[in-house]
């Protein structure tokens, strides 16, 4: 009866957990890493021209995408799931408004708004190699519509000649 059942709703059991091997966690670290440890240019902040236009978000832009956010998506590694920044949108437009616009300002991303975390999913059943995961990165939702809505002012400020690509 059971097996009528799985068979029903295409019920498919877990993938099969890898061995238990302790190194596992650095390997996959190093293997997805490998460019960030190279990297060795110190980052150095630019302070925009006071003549320069600095990117401004409305409350009603930023209202209109809290309010957009698909709520099936992963919550990032803040653990804010998107049902919540939809439903509670109207409470938040007005302190995420200024925390956007204080970051466009000051040309600072808050490191709590752009920490990932990567997971590895594996691409086959049996894994027996590195490259047999695939990695999957999950940011903070709020960062996701943070980008939205720049990306969103920059293609407004461009001619209507470009290609929208």
């Amino acid at each position: 009866m059971w097996q009528g059942i799985q068979s029903i709703n295409n019920y498919r059991s877990a993938l099969p957990a890898c061995d238990s091997d302790a190194s596992l966690p650095d390997a996959l670290n190093s293997f997805y890493a490998w460019f960030e440890a190279q990297n060795d240019v110190t980052v150095r902040k630019t302070i925009p021209p006071l003549e320069d236009k600095v990117l401004c978000l409305t409350t009603a832009n930023v209202r209109k995408t809290l309010c957009s956010v698909n709520q099936r998506k992963a919550a990032g590694p803040d653990n804010i799931p998107g049902r919540v920044l939809r439903e509670c949108a109207e409470q938040l437009v007005n302190v995420f408004t200024d925390t956007f616009n204080i970051s466009l300002s000051k040309a600072i991303v808050q490191t709590c708004l752009n920490t990932t975390i990567i997971i590895p999913v594996p691409k086959k059943s049996r894994v027996s190699c590195l490259n047999d995961y695939r990695p999957v990165a999950l940011t903070p939702i709020i960062m996701k519509c943070f980008k939205r809505l720049v990306m969103r002012q920059i293609k407004n400020l461009l001619p209507p000649s470009l290609d929208p690509m």
